[in-house]
């Protein structure tokens, strides 16, 4: 897998004391396990020199790219406008904070050749505090119950293949994004694998995840999300050439 092109989608709101630290985290990576990368900043109308930081990073290394938002899109607007410009085959979203380490999720990079979907949950959850922990669990037994997704964890770094999101369409620029296309996506019957990463510590500025409109925005997400639940038709068929279309192939070909 490492021959094919990843694209590292990393949105960044007001990330000056963390950006050029997570961007060098990714450029380090890609360069110690020999993979064909690019990194995509998404600078999402950003107020302090995040934007400035990004551009600088992009000069000194050409697998940067900056996109420059006017005003702040949400990280799922973000990651969803780097897919759409990108011709990569694999795609994963890592925040500008700096919480995520690359080698953390791209070392799972052999498992798409089996999968579609690699998925990410927290072993190490002693990083965060009892009350984002205690938040996660109530969010991920509601989607579960709600959905009947059962996953460990549904907003960290997610690796996909790009292929799986043709006929997708992502209605939730804000946090609920990362559940909402694990939903559509496995409801769809793309084959995924769950696998542990450990998160690190912010070295500065603080989590806009768990803010109120934060908050507010996965609450609405979440009730549109049960409505096309609701009124959607048949899934597709798996896209052609994904790891999901391969192992029904082998299986169709075992069975005659």
């Amino acid at each position: 897998m490492n021959s094919c092109m990843v694209t590292v989608v990393m949105p960044a709101l007001n990330e000056a004391g963390n950006i050029v630290r997570a961007t060098e985290n990714v450029l380090d990576e890609f360069t110690r396990a020999g993979i064909n990368g690019q990194l995509y900043v998404i600078n999402d109308g950003s107020s302090d020199t995040t934007g400035a930081l990004a551009e600088q990073m992009a000069r000194r290394d050409k697998r940067v790219q900056v996109i420059h938002h006017p005003s702040p899109c949400g990280i799922g607007g973000s990651f969803w406008d780097g897919v759409q410009r990108t011709n990569g085959e694999i795609v994963v979203m890592l925040p500008g904070d700096g919480e995520n380490d690359a080698a953390e999720i791209l070392r799972y990079l052999p498992l798409l050749e089996q999968v579609d979907i690699v998925v990410p949950f927290v072993f190490n959850r002693a990083v965060r505090s009892p009350a984002r922990r205690l938040l996660s669990i109530a969010y991920r037994e509601i989607i579960k119950a709600t959905f009947g997704l059962s996953l460990n964890y549904m907003n960290g770094t997610v690796m996909y293949r790009r292929s799986i999101f043709e006929g997708i369409q992502l209605q939730n620029p804000g946090f609920f994004y990362q559940s909402e296309l694990l939903i559509k996506c496995i409801r769809r019957g793309y084959l995924y694998a769950e696998v542990p990463y450990a998160l690190s510590r912010r070295s500065g500025g603080d989590s806009k995840a768990t803010t109120f409109a934060s908050l507010r925005k996965i609450m609405r997400g979440y009730l549109g999300m049960i409505r096309e639940v609701l009124t959607e038709g048949p899934p597709p068929p798996v896209v052609a050439n994904s790891a999901t279309d391969r192992r029904l192939k082998e299986l169709n070909d075992a069975a005659l």
